[in-house]
């Protein structure tokens, strides 16, 4: 399987959705929506925002990894 290095975001605030590129080597476990300004986080049992608003796990994950050091 091969890695995918952006997720499409979508703030649950405005709904709002941006694609970004994903870190490969960590989690991002802030990310400030570019439309209405809140801040996201994970939501809990998630290791990232990418993985609670994304449609794409991050890359630790998709790599079958416990959890982003």
């Amino acid at each position: 399987m091969a890695l995918i290095s952006s997720s499409t975001i979508t703030c649950p605030k405005c709904t709002f959705s941006k694609t970004e590129v994903m870190p490969t080597d960590s989690c991002q476990f802030f990310y400030e929506c570019t439309n209405c300004k809140v801040v996201l986080i994970p939501i809990e049992g998630d290791c990232c925002v990418f993985c609670s608003y994304g449609d794409i796990k991050c890359p630790p994950i998709q790599l079958n990894k416990n959890c982003c050091s």
